[in-house]
C-alpha cells in the first residue's frame, strides 16, 4: 500500500485513540460522543463545501475541503463501527467491474 494511503489509516488510528478522550479537549471525541446525528451532519456540511469549492473551481479550497470531508467521514465510519479495511475490501470488490448495470 501506498505511503499516501497509509496516512488514512493512520489517521484512522488516531481517531481511535481519541475515542475515550475528554470531549472538552479533543475535537474527535467531543463528535464521537455527540452522537451519530453529529457525525453525519458533518459529512454532510463537508461534502456540500467540497462541491461548493468545485462549483468555484477553486482547487486549493477543492484541497481544503475534501481532507476536511475524509477526516469526518473516517470519524462516522468510527461511529458506526466500520473500519478502512470495510471499505477497502468493498473497493476490491468492485475492481475492475465497468459499464452500465442493467
Amino acid at each position: 500500500m501506498s505511503s499516501k494511503v497509509n496516512v488514512l489509516i493512520r489517521l484512522f488510528e488516531t481517531i481511535e485513540k481519541r475515542v475515550n478522550e475528554d470531549p472538552t479537549t479533543s475535537y474527535t471525541a467531543q463528535l464521537l460522543s455527540e452522537g451519530k446525528e453529529k457525525c453525519i451532519a458533518k459529512v454532510r456540511e463537508e461534502a456540500m463545501e467540497t462541491v461548493e469549492a468545485a462549483e468555484q473551481e477553486n482547487t486549493s479550497q477543492i484541497i481544503y475541503e475534501s481532507a476536511d470531508l475524509i477526516y469526518h467521514l473516517l470519524v462516522m465510519w468510527k461511529k458506526f463501527g466500520l473500519s478502512p479495511d470495510d471499505i477497502f475490501s468493498e473497493l476490491e470488490s468492485r475492481e475492475g467491474k465497468t459499464g452500465i448495470r442493467k
